[in-house]
């Protein structure tokens, strides 16, 4: 059977080379009964392939487990895989048949192998060894035929330069190994996926077809999908609920894309005009920083113009930024920091023989207040005052979605 078929039985989408090896790979290794370890992120698709391998191979009509050794509890994980027998420790009121001895004939999938206790480890090498085990609380041995396919997100390797994982199991399940790329190294594939993911939710929750711009194709192809496949159809899931408007733009994609505070895995942004993307907190803490520093320009001017007497020569220009600087500064409710004003001065400017006029003599700073929350809530305040009460045109001034917008008016209960 070639790769083609392969992915048409099994449901397989995408032409990556990457992908394709892996296939190969796993048809090769399927009518044998060496062991295999399969590596790869989380949500690439691993147990997939170990159900390929499965079906492909001479015991397909025999019965297929797949356990995750990281769910699990350590006191527990011996006697799923290997039994027990009745009185083995407390709460143990019966004997019990393990996975190994169910699973007689046929294939286990071992998730998260890297989990797995180094005890639980050493009973998992006699039994690839010999194909013998020992219930818990017995002394009899036991016999069992099956086939083991292991599968893990993490290093094995530096698990066993940690002394976290046994070297002698690491070679033994090893025999094969199989990479399974991530959704990033197969760019040419995040399409297609979408679509046959938004195809299936469209269907199951009876709502309209769904299609994207080439700007949220660009978006797509671009983002590193750290959760991979599963990430990729969680996304595909919410727009097909969520979204009335059933052309997805980049814009509506990056609002269902989460940002992650390293930036690493952020989305690139697409266009001519590259922008800067802030976060609500990026927002609050610029415009905290703008009005610092427009304040501490303004006690210097006022503290230079009152030492000079009003005959600095940069006077002429120091009236004129005052006014303007006081103009642009907008003190919230809260009173962060706050200027009392006296009475204006009038100055002799000898520059030009002319009396003007300018705020100065008195300036009381109170302490800043830095709770994000209060500005948050007045910087909303301000932008729906400015709009009118438009929600779309206040998020578009504060740099968020509408829906962020609708949400923080009910947290902050505006």
């Amino acid at each position: 059977m070639d790769v083609q078929e392969i992915k048409q039985r099994f449901g397989i989408i995408g032409n990556s080379p990457l992908l394709n090896r892996a296939i190969s790979i796993a048809s090769q290794v399927a009518p044998t009964d060496i062991s295999v370890l399969i590596t790869g992120e989380s949500g690439s698709g691993k147990e997939a392939f170990s159900h390929i391998i499965h079906q492909l191979s001479p015991r397909k009509h025999g019965p297929f487990i797949a356990v995750n050794c990281g769910a699990i509890p350590e006191g527990t994980i011996d006697s799923e895989l290997f039994g027990h027998e009745k009185g083995a420790y407390t709460g143990a009121i019966g004997e019990r048949k393990g996975y190994f001895e169910t699973v007689n004939g046929g294939t286990i999938f071992l998730d998260e192998i890297g989990e797995m206790p180094l005890g639980t480890q050493a009973r998992l090498l006699r039994v690839l060894e010999s194909g013998q085990f020992i219930r818990v609380g017995s002394s009899k041995v036991e016999k069992t035929n099956v086939r083991v396919i292991a599968a893990t997100n993490v290093d094995v390797y530096d698990a066993v330069k940690a002394g976290k994982f046994r070297e002698d199991l690491y070679y033994r399940l090893n025999t094969v190994p199989l990479r399974i790329p991530p959704l990033r190294d197969r760019k040419e594939d995040v399409y297609l996926l979408f679509r046959k993911f938004a195809s299936d939710f469209t269907d199951k929750y009876r709502t309209p077809p769904m299609q994207l711009d080439d700007d949220a194709q660009r978006v797509l192809s671009n983002y590193s999908w750290p959760g991979n496949v599963r990430q990729l159809k969680n996304i595909a899931e919410q727009l097909a609920v969520l979204e009335r408007d059933r052309t997805i733009t980049g814009a509506t994609l990056l609002n269902y894309i989460p940002q992650e505070g390293s930036g690493s895995n952020l989305p690139m942004r697409i266009g001519n005009q590259p922008k800067e993307d802030f976060s609500e907190r990026d927002i609050l803490y610029k415009v905290l920083f703008d009005m610092k520093r427009d304040m501490v320009e303004l006690k210097k001017l006022v503290a230079d113009m009152m030492e000079h007497g009003g005959s600095s020569p940069n006077y002429a220009n120091h009236s004129q930024t005052i006014s303007q600087l006081y103009r642009d500064i907008e003190i919230p409710n809260n009173q962060d920091a706050q200027f009392t004003l006296q009475q204006p001065v009038t100055v002799n400017n000898s520059s030009n023989g002319s009396n003007e006029s300018f705020i100065t003599t008195h300036a009381e700073e109170v302490e800043e207040s830095l709770s994000l929350i209060e500005k948050e809530s007045d910087l909303i305040r301000k932008a729906l005052k400015k709009h009118k009460g438009k929600r779309k045109l206040a998020a578009n001034e504060l740099g968020i979605s509408e829906r962020t917008l609708y949400r923080k008016i009910k947290e902050l209960n505006l």
